[in-house]
């Protein structure tokens, strides 16, 4: 609620969970591309959202690639996340600093541009240092690399004043779309509820009753979004994934994707732009 009061000033009146997230950091598990610009790369094994400029969803699964280069060879890049003997690209996105961990090597871009799909990215090292948490500058960027081969290449093919180039990519090529986010997973195409749609959660995560959220397409291209409450029995315990994706269906939904699930799962609305008519809440939009 905090959030949708924050920007109802601006175009948006209803607030819907999003992406599944971390709960030390607050990071989305998924993709996270907002006007134009990608902020978190998409999870592996999970389908995602995608959103033209003219409101139409999309869902794939997509796959994510980054390199970055110096003075040498093309190397792989991560973006806003790290794994073992990687190079990762932090940009403002991830927050103020870089992760706390021992024995990196990090070379900070003063100045950086939108981390934008297939474009070529520049900047310039004005710093090497080791350890983090290094300030990732805001309109700038931070290279970190791990494990020794990575630490010695970054050490020597992008020294302090030698411009780096970075290039990120999704395949399929998502780079025209306006929006996309994680979550998952796909609960509806062409109009027919999924059961099972073959991508990477736990059964239990799927089969429990509890607070869910959703949005759908209609044939006629307007929007479904759907909270489910939860986690009280005296009032609601909440729907499965594929109750939800029937739910969904039976709306007249053609296309349904599944957002949060869990505790953190809710709606909030401008309460002067709807109505409450028997039955329900039916908003204005």
């Amino acid at each position: 609620t905090h959030l949708q009061s924050h920007v109802a000033a601006g175009a948006t009146t209803v607030a819907l969970d999003g992406d599944y997230f971390d709960r030390t950091n607050g990071l989305p598990n998924g993709i996270l591309l907002q006007d134009g610009v990608l902020e978190s790369a998409p999870a592996s094994g999970r389908s995602s959202l995608g959103i033209t400029t003219g409101g139409t969803l999309t869902t794939a699964r997509v796959s994510f690639a980054g390199i970055w280069q110096g003075n040498g060879q093309r190397r792989p890049l991560l973006l806003n996340t790290h794994a073992k003997g990687k190079f990762s690209l932090y940009t403002p996105a991830y927050g103020s600093a870089t992760p706390r961990e021992p024995g990196v090597v990090e070379a900070v871009l003063g100045t950086f541009p939108p981390a934008r799909l297939g474009a070529t990215l520049a900047g310039t090292v004005t710093r090497v240092t080791s350890a983090g948490p290094t300030p990732i500058p805001r309109g700038g960027a931070v290279i970190v690399a791990r494990g020794t081969q990575s630490k010695a290449q970054l050490k020597a093919e992008a020294p302090a004043g030698q411009q780096v180039q970075a290039v990120l990519s999704l395949s399929p090529d998502w780079s025209g779309l306006a929006s996309a986010i994680g979550g998952g997973p796909r609960l509806v195409k062409n109009g027919k509820p999924i059961f099972h749609a073959g991508e990477s959660f736990q059964a239990r995560r799927l089969n429990a009753r509890q607070a869910r959220g959703a949005i759908g397409q209609l044939p006629d291209g307007r929007i479904v979004l759907v909270a489910v409450e939860g986690t009280k029995p005296a009032y609601s315990i909440g729907m499965s994934t594929y109750e939800l994706a029937v739910e969904l269906s039976r709306l007249g939904a053609t296309n349904a994707y599944g957002l949060g699930a869990g505790a953190a799962a809710g709606m909030a609305f401008d309460a002067k732009l709807l109505t409450r008519p028997s039955g329900g809440i039916q908003g204005k939009l």
